[in-house]
């Protein structure tokens, strides 16, 4: 499948860096995907997932958050509200230069965003969700718990992932005071809710929280075995993308 790398440009004068992958033929749907925190758009399930998808027949957009990988910024001057501005960013340039963004899909933070955006942007009809949490103080949490600097001097280091980041106090306090719950619970667009028993990154209980949050038609279906990032599994990927292809023909106008 053809895949393309672009430029996207936010409101605030950032350069989001960004791929499209573009399936054969007319595609069913536009996708955009927003990766987990302090992931990037190359993240090896990321890549394999979009492929996936591109194979049956959806478009896909997936970019780097400001500070991260390829896109311009700072990450530590970065927050989730910065996240969703991004996402909007990325929504738009996909409405003008792909199709309109019928379906988001979000791993772990980028789920938190792709939930807290999608009744704000016309063009979502549905939304996909991988190993996302149900609020966003619980990664402020770890990472205060990681590192007491962080609150206490206003930045400190943290290795995530074998990199090691500079976490600022505000990003902290953008998880801390965002009500993710209030976004969840306005959703009344298909939710399709994705998560692992087994993930110890982000327990369970936040993909009961939202099933039973979201207004909208949702479906959890759990990943027996998986783990938070899908390594330990080769065929996991596969799985994940020909489940949101399936499910996404059904709730998907083209």
């Amino acid at each position: 499948m053809p895949a393309n790398r672009v430029k996207i440009e936010t409101s605030d004068g950032l350069t989001l860096a960004a791929i499209v992958e573009t399936p054969e033929g007319e595609p069913i749907a536009t996708a955009v995907f927003a990766h987990c925190f302090t992931c990037t758009k190359d993240l090896k399930a990321i890549v394999k997932i979009s492929r996936r998808l591109a194979e049956n027949g959806i478009a896909l957009v997936r970019f780097d958050f400001r500070g991260l990988g390829g896109s311009s910024g700072v990450f530590a001057e970065s927050n989730f509200e910065t996240n969703l501005e991004d996402l909007q960013s990325a929504c738009r340039w996909a409405n003008e230069n792909v199709g309109p963004a019928q379906l988001l899909i979000g791993h772990s933070l980028g789920g938190a965003a792709a939930m807290a955006s999608a009744m704000h942007i016309p063009s979502v009809q549905a939304i996909a969700t991988l190993a996302a949490p149900s609020c966003t103080a619980h990664l402020a949490d770890f990472l205060s718990q990681s590192n007491p600097d962080i609150d206490k001097v206003g930045q400190g280091e943290v290795v995530i992932g074998g990199i090691t980041h500079t976490i600022s106090r505000q990003m902290l306090e953008s998880m801390r005071q965002f009500d993710l719950k209030a976004q969840i619970e306005s959703i009344t667009k298909p939710h399709l809710i994705l998560h692992s028993p087994s993930d110890v990154t982000v327990k369970f209980e936040h993909a009961l929280n939202l099933q039973q949050w979201s207004k909208g038609s949702s479906s959890l279906i759990t990943l027996n075995g998986s783990d938070h990032l899908l390594l330990n599994r080769r065929q996991d990927v596969n799985d994940v993308a020909d489940l949101i292809s399936l499910w996404a023909r059904h709730w998907i106008e083209s």
